[in-house]
């Protein structure tokens, strides 16, 4: 394989490059920062969000309604894929675009990390929703770059067991991290019971740390010019393109009701757990442990399936999987904690990760797979903007629920 770029004619006969390959030895480099851009960014979620996002919420006084709205704004945030896209076409430098937005979009976990020593209790809970916001909002436009990017970059016929191996290093290393972490709230609210909050500041400030390393391996990543299409198209046409094309509108369905049921319940479990079952947040970074283990132990094995078979196979598996799990929760209580409530907690984090490894795996598979090459970062953008259309009925819906609750 050649590591140089080939020269052509457009149709004008000016001459533009056009892509050709890049050598193996220059292609399994920029994969293993991949690799390692993803343990970074996973460890930076593991520190930012879930429960330990959550608590610090609860902590500013957060309402249930309040959890519902953090927990759905990196979804919401996805409408701006739209301008995203436009920016892409225009500059062309999806690697440039990756890393200023990946930095903008990280730098607000530090200020974040600074809340509470620079606001006043009232003032707390605002910033952060708003500095939530504007990360999610520069996140989803690296996010729309990176997608396009690692669209050319990782061969096809590669794509299901790399992914699978990313995600499974990243979840290995956020499994002992998440643990730790954990264990150093705990440890810091025993000791300084009266500055227990700061504990989550460091946690911010680490995972800010954590996300900056990772900007770094991804700076040191080749790009491969984005393809030329070989007819010149409308911008507009190319944004509505996906929405035509019969296979992706066909995932379009699956996703959108996919991200209507997760939006609609999953932003409460970790309060859930918390409040009504009145476990500790011990017992939640233990579930969500077991949750991610059988993530890793079962990552590999949906890839070498989605491989052999297909991806749509471990959908039809992982997804109706998940569904029942959601369903599991109602028994939990009956109508209060009971003697089986423990145990069917781990039953349903157990079978919660094996059905969310499969399902990340193969929707992420199957909208890389069917984009046009030359068309990636219209087709991924368009997949992104239709989760967060379905994640915003979902929170629509939860909190008409919340309010005829209070109503009545």
């Amino acid at each position: 394989m050649t590591g140089k770029f080939k020269k052509a004619l457009d149709n004008n006969g000016k001459q533009k490059m056009s892509y050709n390959s890049l050598s193996e030895q220059k292609l399994q480099r920029g994969l293993r920062n991949v690799v390692r851009d993803g343990v970074m960014s996973n460890g930076m979620t593991v520190l930012t969000s879930g429960a330990f996002l959550a608590v610090l919420a609860l902590h500013f006084g957060a309402s249930n309604v309040v959890i519902g709205i953090l927990a759905t704004i990196p979804s919401i945030a996805q409408f701006v894929q739209i301008p995203a896209i436009l920016l892409i076409e225009w500059l062309r430098k999806r690697k440039l675009i990756t890393i200023i937005f990946s930095i903008l979009s990280r730098a607000f976990l530090l200020l974040i990390a600074g809340i509470p020593f620079l606001f006043t209790t009232k003032g707390r809970l605002s910033f952060l929703i708003l500095a939530l916001i504007l990360n999610a909002v520069f996140g989803s436009v690296s996010a729309c770059s990176w997608n396009s990017w690692m669209r050319d970059l990782i061969p096809q016929e590669k794509l299901g067991s790399f992914f699978a191996r990313r995600l499974s290093i990243a979840f290995s290393i956020g499994l002992p991290l998440s643990l730790l972490a954990g264990f150093g709230v705990d440890y810091w609210k025993r000791n300084f019971p009266a500055d227990a909050i700061t504990g989550y500041s460091l946690l911010f400030a680490s995972g800010f740390l954590l996300g900056i390393i990772g900007v770094l391996f991804i700076s040191r990543i080749l790009e491969p010019p984005m393809p030329f299409l070989q007819e010149k198209t409308r911008l507009m046409k190319l944004l509505l393109e996906p929405f035509y094309d019969l296979n992706y509108r066909n995932l379009f369905h699956f996703l959108g009701s996919w991200h209507f049921a997760v939006n609609l319940v999953a932003p409460f479990f970790t309060v859930y757990i918390l409040k009504r079952l009145q476990f500790d947040l011990s017992w939640i970074i233990g579930f969500t442990i077991l949750s991610q283990l059988m993530n890793v132990l079962f990552l590999r094995l949906w890839g070498r399936f989605a491989d052999r078979f297909s991806n749509k196979s471990i959908l039809q598996v992982s997804g109706p999987l998940f569904i029942i799990c959601i369903l599991a929760w109602t028994f939990t209580t009956i109508p209060e904690r009971y003697m089986l409530t423990l145990p069917l907690l781990i039953l349903i984090h157990l079978f919660m990760g094996i059905a969310t490894a499969g399902v990340t795996l193969g929707t992420s598979n199957i909208s890389m797979k069917l984009a046009p090459k030359g068309k990636a970062t219209a087709y991924l953008g368009a997949n992104s903007l239709i989760a967060s259309v379905s994640a915003s009925i979902g929170w629509a819906g939860l909190k008409k629920s919340v309010r005829w609750k209070r109503k009545w």
